[in-house]
């Protein structure tokens, strides 16, 4: 327990030394926004169908809402659809902000998260549980690992 919380701490050390908002020329500071956006959702209920932290979040539901308050973009709403967005990344090559996505339901892509980096996601697991901070290399997660995709930052 006290590993996760020396872990945690200094997680939210290192996000909050990122800018607050994303510079548009920035696609790091980008990715890095959604990050820390969806960190800040950890403890907040889950909810089937949820999109909102007033009445919980679906795995979907929070990456949705994550981009909608980051990047100020509407991403669909439902995993089927947010696996084809932006473009395949490699596990060992994934970065802040990136879309990580499972079999959890014996079907492909039934599960998204968003990595935080240093090997964690987080993510709306069930009914019953809050939004919170997994390790993708935990053998359950590990197991489910269907692929990660980064999303290219808006243009304006």
């Amino acid at each position: 327990m006290g590993y996760k919380l020396l872990f945690l701490s200094g997680l939210c050390a290192a996000l909050a030394a990122l800018p607050a908002h994303a510079r548009q020329d920035d696609a790091a500071g980008y990715r890095a926004a959604a990050a820390k956006e969806a960190l800040v959702k950890v403890g907040i209920h889950y909810r089937y169908g949820g999109a909102s932290p007033e009445e919980g979040f679906d795995c979907s539901g929070l990456v949705a809402h994550v981009f909608e308050r980051a990047w100020g973009i509407s991403l669909p709403r439902r995993t089927a659809e947010q696996r084809s967005l932006g473009h395949a990344v490699k596990r060992g090559r994934m970065e802040p902000g990136d879309l990580v996505f499972y079999n959890t339901r014996n079907r492909p892509y039934s599960h998204v998260g968003i990595y935080l980096g240093d090997g964690v996601f987080v993510h709306a697991p069930r009914r019953g549980q809050r939004v919170r901070l997994e390790n993708v290399d935990n053998p359950y997660w590990r197991a489910r690992f269907d692929g990660a995709r980064r999303l290219d930052p808006p243009t304006f």
